[in-house]
C-alpha cells in the first residue's frame, strides 16, 4: 500500500515513529466507556471536545464506520503528580493537529485527529461546544468518542494497563482517522 508508506514517512518526519494502522471496523465502541465519562471523569460536561459535547455512542460507531484507515500513535510518559500530564499532552496533541493539517493537505480530506487527553487548549474552557474559543483545533478524546482504548490497541499487541498510581508509566494512545 503505497498510500501508508507515504503518510508513514510524513509521521516519522514529525518525530511521531510509535505508530500502528488499525482497520476503524476493528476499532471496539462501547456503552461502558461513555459511562464512565458521565460517571466517573472530573471533564464531563465542563470542556467543549468531552460528552455530552459530542456524538451519541451509536454516532460515534457509525463515524468509525466511515473511514477505512486509521493510525494509532502510542506514547509514554512517566509523571509525579497527575496534573502534570496536561501540558505534556497538550503540546503533543498541538503537535499532532500540525500533522492532521499535512495529511489532510496531501488530499487525505476525511483526516480527523482524536487527542490522548482533554483539549486543554485553553486554560479556561467555555464548557459548551458553540462557545469554543478554538474550534477548528478542538478535538474530542478516544473516550470521548465512546473508543474501548483498552481493548483497541490490546489488539494491536499495544501495553496498557489501569495504573495504581503515577509512579508507573502511563501508555497514552491518539488515533488519526485518514480515509
Amino acid at each position: 500500500m503505497a498510500f501508508r508508506k507515504d503518510l508513514e514517512r510524513k509521521f516519522i518526519k514529525n518525530g511521531f515513529t510509535d505508530f500502528k494502522w488499525i482497520n476503524p471496523e476493528k476499532i471496539i465502541v462501547s456503552y461502558w466507556v461513555r459511562m464512565k465519562c458521565i460517571f466517573g471523569c472530573s471533564e464531563y460536561g465542563k470542556n467543549a471536545s468531552c460528552p455530552p459535547n459530542t456524538l451519541s455512542v451509536p454516532e460515534c460507531e457509525r463515524f468509525f464506520r466511515e473511514y477505512k484507515e486509521a493510525a494509532v500513535f502510542h506514547f509514554e510518559k512517566k509523571v509525579t503528580q497527575p496534573e502534570d500530564r496536561f501540558a505534556w499532552t497538550k503540546e503533543i496533541n498541538l503537535e499532532l493537529l500540525k500533522l492532521e493539517k499535512e495529511v489532510f493537505l496531501s488530499g487525505y480530506v476525511k483526516a480527523f485527529l482524536l487527542f490522548m487527553d482533554s483539549c486543554e487548549i485553553c486554560q479556561d474552557c467555555t464548557k459548551e461546544r458553540e462557545a469554543c474559543k478554538y474550534p477548528r483545533l478542538s478535538r474530542p478524546t478516544p473516550e470521548g468518542m465512546a473508543i474501548d482504548v483498552y481493548s483497541t490497541v490490546r489488539q494491536l499487541g499495544y501495553p496498557i494497563e489501569v495504573l495504581k498510581d503515577y509512579s508507573e508509566k502511563m501508555n497514552r494512545y491518539t488515533f488519526l482517522m485518514i480515509e
